[in-house]
Order: structure tokens, then C-alpha cells, then sequence
């Protein structure tokens, strides 16, 4: 069993953390916005394969969480990872998705009155404080590249946080798969209305030569970085626990900078120092406080 989460552990780390590198190689043929519209599509398509028949057992009173957590969760941060990585490499993007638990903390205790430990806010704070100076660093070193999209990853990692408080407050007893089929089940037919307005199906657009292996890339990230991922979490949750599980958080950004880095994206000393101030900052977030 102790191989199996380490296993568990490992590949999640792998797809989790090439996704950034995907999402960078799906926008050489796409929009951003047809980026995130086509990957909710086909993670959809993937998720109603696997557990369409899990609807039926969501309540009628739980679908409006449902939907929020799907739109928060899913739908919008699928576009501003999309848009953040036009302007900026996909290896600080990847570090700024670090501050997910940091800011399921601090909304956990701002908005939903969820108690928090001493140790648990000396963790926000010194990761937000290892964001702005990867923040700062990466302007400083990338100049022609415009930092103020990290507003976008920021702004995904408090949905992200939003959808783990809404989860845990009203879906507690709801399937896991059955939320993530829910979600896409509200967010499906929007995708398909964004693919249609930004001329993802006109000749044109087909007659694009790099539209194929963008598609191709964004299925892969589709079917490995969202629908597999999803399953592959929720076994190694049951299998371990839910602190060994977001372990998870610290080996996504190594794997995502060896790609960026094999990729030609530069990564500055300083740059792994703030990265690693983050890190500790999640590490200190995430610890149990002894009994």
C-alpha cells in the first residue's frame, strides 16, 4: 500500500505538471479562448463516458453548488490559464498555481468562518511574500513578457479555493465523480457556445496548419491532466490521506520547470529561491498542528 500512494503520488505529479507545457503547445494553433473552451468539451466528453450514470443520484437541491463549483472550478480558470500563458512561460505559472492551498486557507477563514492555526497563516503570509518576489524577479528578468497576467493565475487559485470550500460546505455527500460529471454537465453547452463564437468551426480555421496537433495536445491534456487526474486523486485520497495527497503540490512545479526549462524558458536563481518561499509557505498551510 506504501508503494501504491508513492505511485499514485509520482504520476500525478508527471500529468499534473506537463499540463502547463501543453497548454503553451496547444496555443501555438488556438486562441486562448478556444484553448479553454475545447478542453472543457473534450474533458466533458471524457467524464459523461466514465460516469454519466452518477447524475441521478445528485439531489435537486444541490445542483445550484454544483454549477457554481463547476463554473469556478472548471470553466473560467480554463481560459485564464489559457490567457496568462500568452504572456508569461508556463513554468511560473505552474509555481503560481502552488498558492491554491494557501488561499483555500485564507478564504476558508475569511469567508466560510472555517478556523485556522497560527502556523496555517504564517504560511499564507510567506507565500504571498514568495509570490511577489517571483513576481518581481520574472518582470526583472523577462521584460518583454507582461507579469500583469499573473493576475489571471491568481485569480484561478482563489476559484480553485472557493470550489474546494463549496465542495467541502455543501457536497460533502456527494459522489466524487458524480460532482465532477455534474460539473461539466453545466459548463459543457457554454464551451460549445464559445468554440462557435470565436470561429473554431469555420474552413478557415481548419485550413490552419498547426490547429491539428494543437487539438492534439489540448486532448491529451484533456484526457490525462483533467478526466484520468481526477480519478487517479480521488484513489490516491482513499489510499493515504488527504495531507499526503496535496503533497502533490510541491512536485508539480519541478516537473513543470524541467519542461519549461527544456522548452528554452529561462528560470533565475532567485526565481527557484521564491518558488521554494512558496513552497514552504503550502508546507506551513498544510501542517497538522500536533496533539
Amino acid at each position: 500500500m506504501k508503494l501504491s500512494k508513492w505511485a499514485y503520488l509520482i504520476i500525478l505529479s508527471i500529468i499534473w505538471g506537463t499540463s502547463f507545457i501543453l497548454i503553451k503547445k496547444g496555443l501555438v494553433g488556438l486562441t486562448p479562448y478556444q484553448l479553454g473552451a475545447l478542453r472543457t468539451v473534450i474533458t466533458g466528453f471524457f467524464l459523461f463516458l466514465a460516469g454519466f450514470k452518477t447524475i441521478k443520484t445528485i439531489e435537486k437541491k444541490e445542483w445550484k453548488w454544483i454549477a457554481i463549483s463547476g463554473f469556478l472550478g472548471s470553466f473560467i480558470p480554463a481560459f485564464f490559464f489559457a490567457i496568462a500563458e500568452t504572456e508569461i512561460d508556463s513554468a511560473v505559472v505552474s509555481v503560481l498555481n502552488s498558492l491554491v492551498p494557501l488561499n483555500t486557507v485564507l478564504m476558508g477563514l475569511a469567508v466560510f468562518k472555517i478556523t485556522s492555526t497560527k502556523r496555517q497563516i504564517l504560511g499564507v503570509i510567506i507565500g504571498f511574500i514568495g509570490t511577489a518576489l517571483l513576481i518581481l524577479k520574472g518582470a526583472e528578468l523577462n521584460p518583454d513578457q507582461n507579469y500583469l497576467f499573473a493576475g489571471f493565475i491568481i485569480a484561478s487559485t482563489l476559484m480553485y479555493a472557493a470550489n474546494v470550500n463549496i465542495i467541502k460546505r455543501y457536497l460533502q455527500n456527494v459522489k466524487p465523480l458524480a460532482i465532477a460529471v455534474g460539473n461539466y454537465v453545466t459548463i459543457f453547452i457554454p464551451a460549445v457556445l464559445v468554440l462557435f463564437f470565436t470561429n473554431f468551426f469555420t474552413v478557415e480555421n481548419f485550413n490552419n496548419p498547426d490547429l491539428g496537433l494543437s487539438v492534439l495536445y489540448i486532448a491529451i491534456l484533456s484526457l490525462f491532466g483533467t478526466a484520468m487526474a481526477k480519478v487517479l486523486f480521488f484513489k490516491l485520497v482513499q489510499i493515504s490521506t488527504p495531507v499526503f495527497a496535496s503533497s502533490v503540490t510541491y512536485i508539480m512545479p519541478i516537473v513543470a520547470l524541467m519542461w519549461g526549462l527544456l522548452d528554452g524558458e529561462t528560470f533565475s536563481v532567485l526565481q527557484i529561491l521564491a518558488s521554494l518561499i512558496i513552497l514552504l509557505g503550502v508546507y506551513l498551510a498544510n501542517k497538522k498542528q500536533k496533539t
